[in-house]
């Protein structure tokens, strides 16, 4: 049976996270219903990984596995004919039979946006963070390369996160500032519940002053939860893409 590998883009802003829930519309739930629809069978897509309430994505990427032999543009436009408007699926491929999204994939690039304005942005209101105190870039940019490698991330963890491991890599942190818009992007193997978002809130309590760049070593040699800065909003962050070994995964048709 085909195992179909599809990029997924979506607002998350009116949905209770990635996953299937009971207290809530999650985004898999919709995009199995519209599977549903268009293959005449029940599936189960899994994904790379999860994302909470509020949270965006680009890119998240998700397989599932179906008795129906269709052409790869059926599982994008096909599909799409089902779907939302704040929900679309970008792009689909064949991969190999037992294909794990979340254990194959070796990296995940996220994004993070803020406002650092004294006067909000209707239109960024979504999708960013709205910080109005002055933040020194060049402390939190100091700060973000303390992150790079691996290390244990207890410190920057939700506190119901129930990982059996907290030790995870990144691999960049880089901040950039145009205008009064900040962008943190954050690439690394995995992270754990709320990570980036705390990374990011420790991130700007270092640009208002309040943790010098040195405390991030301490945090995450102490790995107190309680004593690192403040978790970011959802809505600034975006999962912007999953990345893969070029052996699992074939050119979508037409590429």
């Amino acid at each position: 049976m085909p195992t179909v590998l599809v990029t997924i883009a979506y607002d998350g802003t009116n949905y209770s996270g990635w996953q299937v829930q009971p207290n809530g519309i999650a985004v898999q739930q919709v995009v199995e219903e519209a599977l549903e629809q268009l293959l005449k069978e029940r599936v189960q897509v899994r994904s790379s990984g999860r994302t909470d309430a509020g949270v965006h994505a680009r890119a998240m990427a998700a397989s599932f596995i179906t008795n129906r032999n269709l052409p790869l543009r059926a599982f994008v436009e096909g599909v799409n004919r089902f779907l939302p408007a704040d929900i679309a699926i970008q792009e689909a491929r064949m991969v190999p039979e037992g294909f794990k999204p979340i254990t194959m994939a070796h990296a995940k690039h996220y994004r993070y946006t803020i406002i650092n304005s004294s006067i909000r942005s209707p239109l960024d209101r979504l999708y960013s963070w709205q910080v109005r105190e002055p933040l020194d870039l060049a402390a939190m940019e100091e700060a973000a390369v303390r992150f790079v490698g691996r290390h244990d991330f207890a410190a920057f963890r939700a506190s119901n996160c129930v990982a059996r491991t907290t030790v995870r890599r990144i691999d960049s942190v880089t901040i950039a500032r145009e205008g009064n818009r900040i962008v943190v992007d954050v690439i690394g193997g995995g992270f754990l519940k709320n990570m980036v978002r705390v990374m990011v809130g420790t991130l700007v309590d270092i640009g208002k002053g309040r943790f010098i760049p040195a405390d991030i070593e301490k945090l995450l040699l102490k790995g107190d939860r309680k004593e690192a800065g403040s978790t970011a909003p959802a809505c600034g962050l975006c999962l912007m893409q999953v990345f893969y070994p070029e052996k699992f995964t074939s050119p979508p048709e037409g590429a």
